[in-house]
């Protein structure tokens, strides 16, 4: 029975968990918390009673922000017959043909008729609506909706969903990576359970997540990562179970060179830290002569105010023990990103990694050369750029020093087709890009001969054709 109840809380929403709300074409990620308002597309609500109910579920928000399942439509409705007109050539857009101002769709609202009502009450009130013919008044239903419904769809988050939402709310924070480009990735990756993945990205953790998800929690990641911390705000909309993050390493960018060099030292702590202590106990010392030096005018009235100093003593001994406190809780965090780092490194030192994933704002060419490195021979890896001058930067350097197969530049083409009875064409908007992907597979190099050598050799057999065709 726990099982059952455990495979039935996947599709159920509960406290805490991370979803994503949807209104027509736009997404937003939340996290599901009591008595937090949360506001979308311009409305206020709570989620609290969305909780227990199944994923998908179209909610109608009812005042005081409440939501409450949305009723299935009757049968009766929808197949009413709409008396329509044969062509839309009469009819003029004036603005004048709808009778209800906007003070009356207020006053409407405050009656606390529902989005269908008002939708009904627009539609007795325009003199066009029977003139149009049917395909125009689904089209015009279709957007008084979208205005007046307050309805919201909450939905379980998955890398396709939470791309559509970045792509379409913020997609410089993901470098315009679109959502078939990133199902590209993965594909040309060869993302699977059981491998050992290498992520460099600065994606907001968009491109981290989705390898997590694909891999199932089964294998290892390494996010490589610039900076001094990684980011992974995506990765917490995706609301992963706590065994995906054991597979989830973090290594630093600018550690590479000494990890391949064999000087990196994971025992050391770090100096950074060190000379910032140092710092700090140099300017405790300069404060103190100077305090004494305040504190010889007062030594006449301490006699008098020694309620006061005692008080004053507490004070400074919290103070001490703070700073102590403080002072440990940095010592254990120190202690455990060297951890982290010795851990990644260990994993990386093998340089036996499966596959290679590059998508970031930085030119990803020394990214490549860099951590081509870690993979073992016949391995895939792939590098997205928004642009494609780097990515021939890359190839050409690939060939240049040998090692790869396969090569290959390419970029997608996207297009969105509205498919309804005898009226089935592409969609007017499309995107205009989805940036470009550079794939190829490593194979092992035959260090015993040169390049240089290997190239000398060629051309030589061609010269012994070419003279003996002459004689």
């Amino acid at each position: 029975m726990a099982d059952n109840r455990d495979d039935d809380s996947e599709y159920t929403i509960q406290e805490g968990d991370y979803v994503v709300l949807k209104r027509g074409d736009i997404f937003k990620a939340v996290q599901i918390q009591s008595k937090k308002k949360v506001i979308f597309e311009k409305q206020w609500f709570f989620l609290d009673k969305a909780v227990g109910h199944l994923y998908s579920t179209a909610f109608e928000i009812v005042s005081g922000g409440i939501l409450q399942p949305k009723k299935p439509k009757d049968a009766e409705s929808s197949t009413d017959a709409k008396e329509a007109g044969r062509d839309n050539r009469n009819i003029v857009d004036d603005g004048k043909s709808q009778k209800l101002t906007r003070d009356d769709i207020e006053t409407l609202k405050e009656q606390g008729l529902k989005g269908q009502e008002i939708i009904q009450q627009l539609i007795e009130n325009s003199s066009t609506f029977k003139d149009k013919t049917e395909y125009a008044q689904d089209k015009y239903i279709k957007k008084k909706k979208r205005k007046y419904e307050n309805t919201v769809t909450i939905l379980k988050p998955s890398c396709r969903i939470l791309a559509m939402m970045y792509h379409g709310r913020e997609p410089g924070k993901i470098c315009h990576l679109r959502y078939d480009t990133l199902a590209q990735m993965l594909t040309l990756g060869n993302i699977h359970a059981g491998s050992k993945v290498l992520v460099f990205e600065t994606c907001a953790g968009l491109v981290l997540g989705a390898v997590m998800e694909r891999m199932g929690g089964y294998g290892s990641v390494i996010q490589m990562y610039p900076g001094g911390e990684p980011v992974r705000a995506g990765v917490e909309s995706f609301g992963f179970p706590a065994h995906f993050h054991d597979m989830l390493h973090d290594f630093p960018i600018c550690h590479v060179n000494a990890l391949l060099a064999g000087t990196l030292d994971t025992t050391a702590k770090d100096p950074s830290a060190a000379s910032k202590q140092a710092s700090v106990a140099a300017e405790e010392e300069q404060k103190q002569p100077e305090a004494e030096q305040q504190g010889n005018p007062q030594e006449q009235s301490m006699e008098t105010n020694s309620g006061a100093d005692g008080s004053h003593d507490r004070e400074k001994e919290e103070k001490e023990k703070r700073k102590e406190a403080k002072a440990q809780e940095k010592k254990v965090k120190q202690e455990e990103k060297r951890k982290k780092l010795a851990a990644a490194a260990s994993l990386l030192e093998g340089r036996n990694a499966d596959g290679l994933v590059i998508a970031s704002r930085f030119h990803p060419c020394p990214v490549l050369m860099g951590l081509i490195k870690f993979l073992s021979p016949s391995r895939p890896f792939v590098v997205y750029s928004q642009h494609k001058e780097p990515l021939i930067e890359c190839y050409t350097k690939l060939k240049e020093h040998g090692g790869t197969v396969n090569l290959r530049l390419t970029d997608t083409w996207l297009r969105h087709y509205q498919v309804l009875p005898n009226r089935t064409h592409p969609l007017l908007l499309m995107s205009g890009g989805g940036g470009y992907l550079l794939s190829g597979t490593t194979v092992a190099m035959d260090r015993s001969k040169p390049a240089g050598s290997q190239r000398a050799e060629e051309p030589a057999p061609k010269r012994l054709k070419l003279t003996d065709t002459e004689g």
